[in-house]
């Protein structure tokens, strides 16, 4: 049987979990100020860390160049002496681990887990213990702290005074931390030194590295943010988001920090590729999860946010009986695995129900216009899973009682994904959505569904931090600005550069439900103001270069039928062999291809900003030998995004590893490339 709670004990002992297959190497105590050097495998970066003059720090460089100067670790608490100074080193010990994991679905099938690392307990005059562990990766390092306690120790969290004190201004993108819109910003880019309260992942780049610094396995704790210790300073610090009356994080007992992680590399697209947030989480809980399946989807989604429908019950409710029977059909015939109906239970009429305190929404009641026993019955007839909906409105305690008949509402069905909502400014009226008291609450969400066999993907989320590791179920998330805001948004839309940005950004934290596959670019009738700003070219290669193990072909049905370009969404798998970032520059271009998981086809995918461009791509990631048929969905003549977006060219042409292709991506524009084995 597996054991599916999560529970704050666990959490205490995940540190004796994490070190069970660790090879140890024991050193005595060592003198103060005397630096500890730990490299990775590669011998390229190195982390030192000492006690001096009574404070923990550490330092890092790479290639020999220092990246991070003296930095301070530590603890200040409400009711009890910090654990900053006044510090001896008690204990050291040295680890390393070399081996592989598979994940059960994901961009890569097999991941490699190689570091070297150093566990330091340091002690308070009081005689209270801080264990610091590190682990040093070729792609970057990470740190977390261990706190031991009695059960009965209760502590409040003031200030984490982890510091990130960089060697060099880097250039900086980012996007704002505590604004009403939370995590749904446009990149911005500065120098580091004019960052304001800013969330992770943060990039960094300059003088050959790129860096992005981030979190892994946030359970229990408040998500952590950063800022500048003083003004126009280079040295960051951690800023973890607090309770509405200034609590950062309440513990009893022992605590296990999420780890620090600071990702590595020479360039922006090695950085793409790092897998060190998902080897800084503890391995699959869940045993056999082949029941969170990767899966294409359509739904009435985009119709309702272009204003074709509504959410709310009336004459243009997307969400009818007719309309969903019309959709399972559509999707049956064509090859799609699963159809989403978002508006579909009671609630949705309740003026504005995602700021009034009470969400109004029944999760296990249909509206009067939605026969669940008919549509249900009918999508199994035709073999198509119905992905459910859970709007809270951000009302978490009103949806927290009503989970579980939610749950066992959809059981009933054979509902197995369920995509979440959070709207709102604050989680119960007060507390910051990614908090200790959102992380804990959506913990609770994620270890229920798993309970049930229900796979989850959410938007308005608490961060993803490659918790999907511990928790298969947990598949994606939105928590970025995704393509809903090219629909109907007052500001218009995303910016030509956004998605040339969030690969080295947003998605170096975990999948990204952007919903791509926008045919139709005129929908002007409802919303005069609003575009998509990419070609029709660039929202296939979306499917390829924006990773999710459950994609949305975002687009009306109607504007599918017809058009030859759709086959490439019929064809582009959502699970992967491998993985690989080709070429990118932020906020300028990328190129990514991968391996379609247990096949020998390849899927490119390349993309623009605003400015047109011509990319060379060595295919020398083929098989040797092998001849391919490369089916390429290019721009077509005179594609443009703002005046000929649906302009697209077909062709195909035998390729092998030895070729080299010139892709010519139009402003706004991009690439689609299946490599069809032959």
């Amino acid at each position: 049987m597996v054991l599916l709670t999560f529970t704050r004990q666990f959490t205490s002992h995940l540190a004796v979990a994490a070190l069970a297959a660790t090879a140890f190497f024991f050193a005595p105590a060592v003198r103060a100020q005397e630096w500890l050097e730990v490299r990775s495998p590669d011998g390229r970066l190195e982390v030192d860390f000492a006690v001096d003059k009574g404070e923990a720090v550490y330092r890092v460089s790479f290639k020999g160049k220092p990246i991070m100067d003296r930095s301070l670790l530590g603890f200040r608490f409400k009711d009890r002496e910090p654990l900053v100074s006044g510090l001896m080193l008690s204990d050291t010990r040295r680890t390393s681990t070399n081996a592989t994991w598979e994940q059960p679905w994901g961009e890569r099938r097999v991941v490699r887990d190689q570091s070297n690392g150093l566990v330091a307990t340091v002690k308070a005059p009081d005689g209270r213990q801080l264990r610091v562990e590190f682990r040093v990766f070729d792609d970057g390092f990470g740190f977390r702290y261990v706190l031991p306690g009695e059960t009965s120790d209760r502590f409040v969290i003031s200030d984490e005074v982890t510091q990130f004190a960089f060697a060099q201004n880097y250039r900086a993108w980012w996007i704002p931390a505590y604004r009403e819109k939370f995590s749904e910003y446009e990149y911005s880019r500065s120098a580091l030194s004019a960052l304001p309260a800013v969330q992770t992942p943060l990039t960094l780049e300059g003088d050959g590295v790129a860096m992005a610094v981030h979190e892994a396995a946030l359970v229990d704790y408040a998500s952590m943010n950063l800022r500048l210790v003083a003004d126009n300073t280079k040295t960051l610090k951690a800023d973890l988001s607090p309770w509405s009356n200034g609590d950062l994080v309440r513990g009893h007992g022992g605590l296990v920090t999420p780890w620090r992680a600071v990702l590595v590399a020479d360039s922006a697209a090695k950085l793409a590729d790092s897998t060190l947030i998902l080897n800084l989480n503890q391995p699959n809980r869940l045993g056999d999860a082949s029941w969170a399946k990767p899966m294409k989807y359509i739904g009435i989604f985009w119709g309702m946010h272009i204003g074709k429908y509504t959410w709310e019950p009336g004459p243009d409710h997307g969400a009818t009986t007719a309309r969903a029977l019309q959709y399972i059909d559509w999707a049956a015939t064509h090859g799609i695995p699963g159809v989403l109906f978002e508006g579909w239970n009671k609630g949705w009429d309740a003026p504005q129900w995602w700021l009034n305190g009470h969400s109004h929404f029944i999760q296990n009641e249909a509206a009067a216009d939605f026969d669940m026993d008919a549509v249900a019955a009918h999508a199994k007839v035709r073999g198509v899973e119905i992905v459910g909906h859970h709007e809270t409105g951000a009302q978490v305690q009103d949806y927290l009682r009503q989970l579980e008949p939610a749950l066992n509402y959809y059981d009933r069905y054979g509902i197995k994904a369920i995509k979440l909502g959070y709207v709102g400014t604050r989680h119960d009226m007060v507390e910051w959505p990614d908090g200790q008291y959102a992380v804990e609450n959506f913990q609770q969400v994620v270890e229920a569904a798993a309970r049930h066999h229900i796979a989850v993907f959410p938007h308005e989320p608490v961060k993803d931090t490659g918790l999907r590791r511990t928790w298969p179920n947990l598949m994606s998330r939105e928590g970025a600005r995704g393509q809903e805001y090219n629909g109907g948004s007052p500001d218009t839309g995303n910016s030509p550069d956004h998605l040339a940005i969030v690969p080295f950004t947003r998605m170096l934290s975990g999948p990204f439900d952007y919903t791509p596959g926008v045919f139709n670019f005129d929908y002007r009738d409802k919303r005069p103001n609003n575009r998509v700003p990419s070609t029709l070219a660039q929202q296939l290669a979306l499917f390829v270069v924006i990773y999710s193990p459950v994609q949305m072909a975002v687009d009306l049905p109607e504007n599918y039928e017809g058009n030859p370009a759709f086959q490439f969404i019929r064809d582009v798998p959502t699970d992967w062999e491998q993985s690989r970032t080709l070429a990118g520059q932020i906020g300028e271009y990328v190129v990514t291809a991968r391996q379609a998981r247990s096949g020998k086809d390849w899927f490119l995918g390349a993309l623009t900003n605003d400015t047109a461009r011509n990319l060379t791509v060595s295919l020398d990631f083929l098989e040797r030998g092998k001849r391919y048929e490369a089916q390429i969905y290019a721009d077509g003549p005179g594609a443009d995004w703002r005046t000929a977006p649906e302009r697209i060219l077909l062709k195909r042409k035998i390729v092998t590893a030895k070729s080299v292709l010139t892709l010519s991506l139009a402003s706004g524009g991009g690439q689609a490339i299946r490599l069809r084995a032959l």
